[in-house]
């Protein structure tokens, strides 16, 4: 596919992705007693209120150009902790809200797979949508089991933060700083593909199983 080609396939689920992903916080959020998000504006499902140039534009136009692990992010929803009603327990909710929405988003962009592959059409229409189905599983896996990732600020960490002891929560709670340090160097010396690839084949393997697709591992294959 040439570059405009690509875009026009991802663009649509990248942005899907990560706005809903956010949006996903912010629900949980007012559901379990903060309203911040919604006192900011910021529980919307409308991609121009969470997106971030460099996270939602720059960094994914950057590595569908090069070739890469593609991924990004949007602005963080805000989250005062202190309004929830169980404010350890329920930070782990708000947190797991994120990479559920993504894998509830997985499943959606597989049944359109599915109906796309049932149509047999290999130009056209179908053939858009087959690929975008595929753009949609593929950046909605990756977001699920990347934030998984038990380090903060991860919503993994966030998630593991709020079942821990509260004293032990304290202690791993000092790592946040120095998270996304970690996250970068872990991405530039490629133990982050490493870390990711079972558990996104796994992923894999489990939705293409459900819906009754032969997945060959078409998606970590890149086709």
């Amino acid at each position: 596919m040439t570059l405009v080609q690509k875009i026009a396939v991802w663009a649509l689920p990248v942005i899907f992705a990560i706005t809903v992903h956010e949006a996903a916080h912010g629900y949980a959020a007012r559901a379990l007693g903060d309203r911040t998000a919604q006192m900011m504006g910021r529980l919307s499902l409308n991609p121009l209120r969470h997106i971030d140039l460099v996270g939602t534009v720059v960094v994914p136009l950057v590595l569908l150009i090069l070739g890469g692990f593609l991924f990004g992010w949007a602005k963080p929803v805000p989250v005062d902790y202190r309004n929830l009603k169980h404010p350890r327990r329920d930070m782990a909710l708000v947190a797991a809200a994120g990479p559920a929405s993504n894998a509830l988003m997985a499943i959606a962009w597989g049944i359109l797979l599915r109906v796309s592959l049932e149509q047999g059409a290999d130009e056209g229409l179908w053939m858009g949508l087959r690929y975008m189905a595929v753009s949609g599983i593929l950046i909605n896996l990756v977001l699920m089991v990347l934030n998984l990732i038990p380090l903060p600020p991860l919503d993994g960490g966030r998630v593991l933060t709020g079942l821990l002891p509260a004293r032990l929560a304290y202690r791993f709670s000092r790592i946040e700083p120095y998270g996304m340090v970690i996250l970068v160097v872990l991405m530039a010396t490629g133990l982050l593909g490493k870390l990711m690839f079972w558990p996104l084949s796994i992923a894999e393997y489990s939705l293409f199983s459900a819906l009754g697709i032969a997945s060959g591992g078409m998606l970590l294959s890149g086709s």
